[in-house]
Formats: C-alpha cells, structure tokens, sequence
C-alpha cells in the first residue's frame, strides 16, 4: 500500500507520499487556502479534495446566518475558497452532508488501496476499508492542498488479533476500549494497528470504523483492516464506487492487497473477543477503562508510569479508587460523532430505549452523523422511538464531541458519551466529566440515570434478533 503510493525518498528518511482523497472542512482549513493565497498558489487537484461542514454547526438551529458569528464566518470562508478552487462542497441541505468520516464511506468516496488524509485526528477512520488513512495538522493541509502529496516516515505495523466473537451486548465500542487500555494510550506510537482475525471478520463496516476510528487514541496514526466481502458489499452502488465491469475489476484488484496469510509484522497482540464485557472510561484519558463488571482501578494495582495520571483523574472526575463505575449518576446522555453516529448505532440504541422512559433530570439527546443518516433512521422510525423515550432529535453535526458549537456541558455535569474523547474539558465545560461507552449503553444510562449494564436492559428473540424487555 506504501509502495503503490511512493513518489520520492526525502532526506532524513522521509517518503513523498501521494495523496489519493483529501477530506476538508470548516475548522482546519481556512489557514490553509490562506497561505496558499500568500504564496500564490492554487488547489493542485481540487478533483481529489472533498470538503463538508460539521464541526461548528449547530444541531438545533441550522438556519443561515448562525447565531454564532464566528461558525458562521468559519462556513462562509469554507463556502468561499472550495467555490474559487473548484472544490466539491457537501453543505448543509444538500443532502450529503454530515461528519466527514461518515460522508465519505457512505458515498463510496473511501475506498480500499487509497491514501487518505483531512485536518482531523479520526481520519483514521477510513482504515476499515484497507486504506491508509491519517490525520494531519493544518500546514500538511496546506501541502496537500498545494502538491496531493506529503512528506511523511514509513511506520511500522502492529498486527491486533481478535479471537472469537463478541457476545451479546457488547459492541465494537466495547473492543476498541478494552484494546486501548490493556495497551495503553502511547503504545500505538510509530505504529499502524491492522486490525484482523475472526472477531474483526465478524464485524459489519460501521463496526470496523468505529474501531479504526479509535486507533488514533491508542496512539497509532492509523488503523487498518484488509477488505474482503463485507467492504465490497458495503461500498457496492454507493455514488462514487466503480460501477459495471470497473466493479469486478476493481474487486479483484481490491481483494488481491489483503495481507498475505505469512506476512510479517514488526509485532503481534491477540485478544479474545469473547472475554470482552461492555466497557466505560472513569478517567480523563481513553485508555482509562474498565469493565462494567470491574473497580475502578487503585493506584497500586497500575504500573508506576500511570500512577500519576491517574491520581489527577480520581480528583478531576470526583471517584473514588476501588468502587464500581457501575451505578455513578449521569446527567447527560449523547448518542453521535465520528465513532458512534451512524445508522447501526442509531438501531443499538432505539433498540433499548423502545418502550422506556428517560429519567427524570436526565438530559438526553441524538446526533445523526450525516443527513443521510437521518433521513434513512426517519424513514425507519427511529427518531420517533427516541422522542416517545424523551430524547431530543438533533440536527447532522460533530455536536458534543468537542462541542465546537452550542452543545456543551455546564459546570461540573458528567457525560455518557459514545464518542471518542474523554479528555479535561472536551464537551465544552472546563469541569465537565465524560465516560466514553457504546451507543447501547449511553442509552442505558439515559433510562436509569446511572452506568448500567445494558445486557440487564435487553432479551433476545429466537432468531438472535435484539430486542426490549
């Protein structure tokens, strides 16, 4: 995949790598076109850049001007330098606009055997379908913008090996979390996790890409797995996929980068789906999880290196070492982002909050990751399952995941979130507390006001079919 993207050896070591998608949006690339502006230059291959709009868009109110100026001068900027660049732009209404990691894949942008790069650490993403995907910062925006290529060192390639199946209840949100802290958060560093074995082969797209889309927090720059039947079956009619006999040529050649069954990797980890239990963060790192069955960890059951860390989290977040997670009250519920906004997700977690009521003082709310999203899960009737429970239907949007736009939290609440980041502070309140979950048990947590195991909230038909009590 490397190769097949390979321009030049660069002094120190580095490869000019081509870029075959560049994902933009409204935060990171005004500086950008600015600079290429200075330097007089314009969009090398504006075919190959795609731009959308989700950072800063409220989910309430999306009517033009916004009421905040700054998101609205941000969009109208991004609106202004795709039109004088000849820049494809998904914008609000169009009906294809959304979190540029779901728009891509769900339009057969992202496709497997690219190189693709967007000013946004979860670009990787777009690894579930064997792509190099990897965020950049804003000057690599820039050289994207005005070369399609980067400077960029080979990494190294930690095979992620998933035994088994994963059981009921417990999703890819779950997976990714227990990888990431029985890792670690800096262990992925230098490293591209390809992710494979039976449990990742059992996974649907929308699964594999909210494991990709974490690989960032274990701090590998991105996370891979090889396409097979499910990508092409996913990626089949989309807009942008090959149609006709470019299809099946381009399957076969699709099929023929996997990786070989005796390759060699610069190291190997295996885990057993099956030993995995639903997983939430307590701390203010990702890597801070633990099971629901567990306690939250004591400072002399950790290695020494995370001791510390880990005494700032027991303070910032207010928990106790020793006690269960399971059982701390929530005040705000958000079902969405880049991980966790897709239409599976959305089906999680109507399927266990049908019939169900929001707790009192529980404020609860669901993000569509993209209109088309939210117009399939309208058409299924999700958001009405979701209003009769007492959630708000919202707007596309990145919404609370760093709540660069009116969704935040206020003081000292304390979040279940199914998004990516449990950081100090990134769901807009400088004390907020966040705990990261999967969309089925954030909807859990919205019934019963408290962390709790949504495999007490769900039965099973005989067809293995979920559904509530």
């Amino acid at each position: 995949m490397w190769d097949l993207h390979h321009i030049a050896d660069l002094p120190g070591g580095s490869t000019q790598l081509f870029v075959g998608l560049h994902l933009i949006h409204e935060v990171t690339s005004p500086q950008a076109f600015s600079a290429l502006k200075e330097k007089g230059l314009s969009v090398f291959c504006p075919e190959r850049t795609v731009a959308t709009v989700d950072h800063i868009v409220p989910t309430t109110n999306q009517e033009r001007p916004f009421a905040d100026p700054l998101a609205e001068e941000m969009l109208s900027t991004l609106e202004r330098n795709c039109f004088e660049q000849g820049i494809t732009l998904h914008g609000l209404h169009s009906g294809k606009q959304g979190i540029v990691h779901v728009i891509a894949p769900e339009l057969g942008l992202t496709q497997p055997g690219m190189t693709i790069a967007c000013g946004d650490s979860h670009t990787s993403t777009h690894g579930a379908f064997g792509a190099i995907a990897f965020g950049i910062g804003t000057s690599q925006v820039r050289d994207v913008l005005a070369t399609q290529s980067l400077s960029m060192k080979k990494l190294k390639v930690r095979r992620i090996w998933v035994n088994g199946k994963l059981t009921e209840g417990v999703y890819a949100k779950d997976l990714i979390l227990h990888v990431i802290k029985t890792l670690g958060v800096k262990a992925g560093v230098g490293y591209a996790y390809e992710f494979g074995g039976p449990g990742i082969s059992a996974l649907s797209m929308e699964e594999r890409m909210t494991v990709c889309n974490m690989a960032i927090e274990g701090g590998a720059r991105c996370g891979y797995i090889n396409p097979d039947f499910e990508t092409f079956s996913y990626l089949h009619g989309t807009t942008h996929s090959p149609k006709g006999e470019e299809w099946e040529k381009a399957k076969q050649w699709w099929s023929n980068l996997a990786s070989e069954p005796d390759a060699i990797y610069d190291d190997e980890v295996v885990f057993d789906a099956t030993n995995i239990a639903p997983t939430v963060t307590w701390g203010i790192t990702p890597g801070q999880g633990i099971s629901i069955e567990e306690l939250i960890p004591t400072p002399d059951s950790m290695d020494p290196t995370d001791r510390q860390i880990a005494l700032e989290a027991y303070k910032y977040m207010d928990l106790e070492p020793g006690t269960p997670i399971q059982g701390s009250s929530i005040d705000v519920c958000f079902i969405g982002s880049c991980t966790n906004g897709r239409l599976s997700d959305l089906h999680a977690a109507a399927n266990v909050v049908k019939g169900r009521k929001v707790a009192n003082g529980v404020k609860a709310f669901v993000v569509p990751g993209s209109e088309a999203v939210a117009k399939a899960a309208k058409e299924q009737g999700l958001d009405n399952v979701f209003r009769t429970a007492g959630f708000e239907w919202r707007e596309p949007g990145c919404s609370m995941c760093l709540a660069m736009n009116p969704d935040k939290l206020e003081g000292r609440q304390i979040s279940a979130s199914s998004s990516n980041r449990n950081f100090k502070g990134r769901q807009g309140s400088a004390s907020g507390r966040t705990l990261l979950m999967s969309p089925a048990m954030v909807a859990a947590a919205a019934i019963t006001g408290r962390v709790t195991d949504v495999r007490d909230l769900i039965t099973y038909n005989p067809e293995n079919k979920r559904n509530t009590e």
